[in-house]
């Protein structure tokens, strides 16, 4: 029992290990695209309040750990649009 104990513990914190790990601006990033859906870099400063610099800061820490893609925008193509990954 003891050795699929450990197979148990693994699985559970590979399911998000890297949004935990992540520095707060990520997180924040993260939440507003989970609650708000796919959203240009300029949207998410404006609903998390947080400078372009950082949102910009968050999402690169985001897309490098595979949480978030980014589009072109179809309304504005020099934008990219955000979503979280499935």
């Amino acid at each position: 029992m003891s050795a699929t104990e450990p197979d148990t513990e693994v699985d559970e914190p590979d399911s998000s290990p890297s949004l935990t790990d992540l520095p707060p601006s990520s997180k924040l990033v993260y939440k507003v695209l989970e609650y708000e859906g796919p959203m240009t870099q300029e949207e998410i400063a404006a609903e998390s309040r947080l400078c372009s610099r950082t949102v910009r800061y968050g999402l690169g820490k985001l897309e490098n750990e595979e949480l978030v893609t980014s589009r072109v925008s179809l309304e504005d193509a020099r934008q990219s649009k955000y979503r979280i990954v499935d």
